[in-house]
């Protein structure tokens, strides 16, 4: 065996190695893409394991993904040399804080056992809610609604903190809606999402006593992709790591691209700031990309402003000029992209390893009519989620309901499903009857059953329902969780209510229930499975298959691929007119940010492309070239030949002020060629 004392720092460069060792007081890293960030935090919690700085259970690890924690819990016991290692304090925000949250549910007057309720259950609330309110959900939408509950608990703040702006009507109805919904949610012994992180900062700020057990038992904390907190996991952060000051920040500011999710990339530019004193390393030696495709993301991101600064390098190749094509309508590029790959990659390249990256998910209608054209397997990552498919969802929440009676989202959810008679207006009498009473829904229907304000044939099948969940409570004591999931969908009729149907989309969802109970098999009990439902994240996907990859930009962060191609660059499109509009500069930055996430996917080729029509929402529209398509490096890019009549006038301009919506002589010349050639 080798000597496992040190080794653990063999094979990084200078600046990976200064991370890994300066071990002591607030540190952050700024980590250029494909620079090695994983493996400078996994090695991190090595030393500090290894120099017997802390024991692995006073190391706390945040991460945003579940996927990414799985990666640092592989990676950290395989430096270990173990199988598995004793490093309880590992996974995401959200997984963290419910942890604590479980143990401290109390000081917000919750039981331990709550449900941690996902977006389908806060639409479902929130639109009751509306509807007891008397507010038009057509002119306020419950999305619109969810959302900015979601924005106020990201800044901390609880219905009664927040000061509505004099004479804003509509935020007024909004706040007395998340007064109730939060009254709501707490009745019901549940919390969303956002409720996870912000009741453990009320208890950390209000409980000194609960905050000391982990502020005193976190030595050092590490946290991955630092530039998408919000302002809510930095003070979260802050207040954890506040005695000890052993806080390792690890991110790229360039790479920040979520402020429509709540992200404050000023968390990252004021880190000195918050933690004095904190060193800064840079990791600019880029393992993934080759030169070319470097210089090009870096010469690009270099007209940020709002950025610490770094260059991106490799000891590698040159390798490939970065492609610009120009093609007719969004049709032409979605022919040509489909062409280069089946005449040009196809033989160097698998399918798995080639992206196409989007700013709008519209732009791939094209590539996936095209792709079934002409037989190209193809994949949208950010599609629809395992745990979101209707089937699933409605399996889970008889096991909610069974592991907990206040679970009324749950309880509504399978309450005619399959159908027993219950329509709507007997959902409204149970409903009513359990809010003027302040009962679960449970409770309500076995009352209303007691006190015959039940219809007879409703009746009927609200006793089946009723008289099984109570079964199903007393098999969850005798019976594995998996076993008792099998007969819940056997004894509900609801696998009969499947195949009764005889049709593919229910031979899919039976499928799709049988892994269901496949995947269920990787859980200890029926807690820890319900808590990875809830807290399930995009991330996690379906690679199985040669298939091209399509995706948002957003969606590909994280992610790299041999080739990438970047459809659509185009003014209005990308930058997007909308961002532009409601941030003005933050946005064109941010979008810009985009844009170097998109190149630094690519690996060994990457092809950008604007078109000079585009049918959108019904009508086409002309285009211009986008403004970062003049921000590229001349010495970095290959015009295509093939399109070189229609790009031949186009110029490189790395001096233009585009305050204002100014047009650069380039972009002018290009459209007067394109009109010309309309």
């Amino acid at each position: 065996m080798k000597n496992n004392n040190t080794n653990y720092l063999e094979n990084l460069n200078e600046n990976q190695r200064k991370s890994v060792i300066n071990s002591e007081g607030p540190c952050l890293i700024i980590a250029g893409a494909g620079s090695g960030k994983t493996r400078v935090l996994t090695t991190r919690v090595v030393h500090i394991i290894k120099q017997k700085k802390a024991w692995p259970n006073q190391i706390l690890c945040v991460t945003f993904t579940n996927k990414a924690a799985r990666e640092m819990q592989n990676r950290v016991s395989k430096l270990l040399y173990k199988q598995t290692t004793a490093i309880p304090w590992l996974g995401t925000f959200h997984s963290i804080s419910a942890k604590i949250l479980r143990k401290h549910a109390a000081a917000v007057n919750l039981n331990s056992n709550f449900t941690i309720i996902d977006r389908d259950d806060q639409l479902r609330l929130i639109k009751n809610i509306c509807k007891v309110e008397n507010i038009d959900v057509k002119k306020i939408s419950p999305q619109f609604i969810i959302a900015k509950i979601d924005k106020w608990k990201n800044k901390g703040l609880y219905p009664n903190k927040v000061i509505s702006r004099k004479g804003d009507i509509l935020e007024k109805g909004i706040l007395n809606v998340y007064k109730i919904y939060q009254e709501k949610i707490l009745a019901l012994n549940a919390c969303d999402f956002g409720d996870l992180i912000l009741h453990c900062v009320y208890i950390f700020e209000n409980k000194k006593d609960i905050l000391n057990i982990y502020s005193n038992n976190f030595k050092y904390i590490l946290v991955d992709e630092y530039q998408d907190t919000n302002f809510i996991q930095s003070k979260w952060l802050n207040l954890l790591a506040n005695k000890y000051k052993n806080i390792c920040c690890v991110g790229d500011d360039d790479q920040s691209i979520y402020s429509w999710r709540g992200a404050e990339i000023k968390n990252f530019l004021n880190f000195d700031y918050i933690y004095k004193g904190a060193k800064k390393i840079k990791l600019e030696q880029n393992y993934r990309s080759t030169q070319n495709i470097l210089s090009t993301a870096s010469t690009l991101i270099s007209k940020n402003q709002d950025r610490l600064g770094k260059d991106l390098w490799t000891e590698g190749e040159n390798g490939e000029l970065v492609k610009l094509n120009c093609y007719k309508n969004g049709k032409d590029e979605a022919i040509n992209i489909s062409d280069i790959i089946e005449k040009k990659l196809k033989e160097k390249f698998t399918y798995n390893n080639i992206a196409i990256l989007v700013r709008a998910i519209f732009q791939t209608r094209e590539f996936e009519e095209r792709f079934l054209k002409i037989g190209i397997g193809y994949r949208i990552i950010g599609g629809t989620k395992f745990y979101e498919r209707a089937e699933i969802k409605d399996a889970v929440a008889y096991l909610r309901i069974v592991y907990q009676k206040k679970d009324d989202l749950a309880f509504e959810r399978i309450i005619n499903t399959p159908k027993r008679s219950i329509g709507e207006t007997t959902i409204k009498q149970i409903s009513e009857y359990s809010r003027k009473n302040k009962i679960c829904l449970e409770d309500a229907s076995l009352k209303m059953i007691e006190l015959e304000k039940i219809k007879p044939k409703a009746k009927i099948g609200l006793l089946q329902i009723l008289n099984l969940i109570a079964k199903w409570r007393k098999n969850l004591i005798s019976k594995k969780y998996v076993e008792l999931m099998q007969i819940i969908l056997d004894e509900s009729g609801y696998s009969a209510m499947l195949k009764n149907k005889k049709d593919i989309e229910s031979e899919g969802r039976l499928e799709n229930l049988k892994e269901l109970l496949r995947g269920m098999r990787e859980f200890s009990n029926l807690e820890n499975f319900l808590e990875h439902v809830s807290l399930a994240t995009s991330i996690d996907q379906d690679w199985e298959g040669e298939k091209i990859n399509l995706m948002t930009m957003h969606a590909s962060k994280g992610l790299e691929f041999d080739v990438v191609f970047l459809p659509g660059w185009e003014e209005g499109l990308f930058p997007h007119q909308k961002s532009l509009e409601e941030k003005g500069d933050q946005a064109l930055e941010e979008e810009r940010r985009l844009a170097y996430v998109g190149i630094t996917r690519a690996k060994k080729e990457a092809y950008i492309s604007f078109s000079m029509n585009r049918f959108y929402q019904g009508d086409w529209m002309d285009s211009i070239a986008s403004r970062f398509i003049d921000e590229l490096p001349k010495e970095n890019i290959e015009q295509n030949s093939i399109n070189q009549d229609r790009i031949d006038d186009f110029e490189f301009n790395q001096d233009i002020n585009f305050e204002n919506e100014v047009r650069s002589p380039g972009w002018l010349r290009l459209q007067k060629k394109l009109n010309e050639k309309k």
